[in-house]
């Protein structure tokens, strides 16, 4: 699973969950032309914390509950 984050002034937004790095980034050429010049972004790769034992289904309500947290990973 990935996670698009797009950094915008002071605005962070989060965006996904996506099966692959190239969904992300087919989105990311949508999603950038109503951003300002200077936004910056990442794709981040997301895993189960260990020792959790994640399953699939486990690892896709990790995902949302990262993207509406609102935090960066640096």
């Amino acid at each position: 699973m990935y996670l698009l984050t797009i950094r915008d002034g002071l605005q962070t937004r989060h965006i996904g969950p996506y099966e692959s790095p190239k969904q992300a980034a087919d989105d990311l050429d949508r999603l950038l032309a109503l951003c300002g010049e200077r936004a910056r972004w990442q794709i981040h790769a997301l895993e189960c914390p260990q020792g959790f034992g994640c399953t699939r289904d486990d690892s896709r309500a990790a995902v949302l509950s990262v993207g509406s947290a609102g935090r960066f990973a640096a």
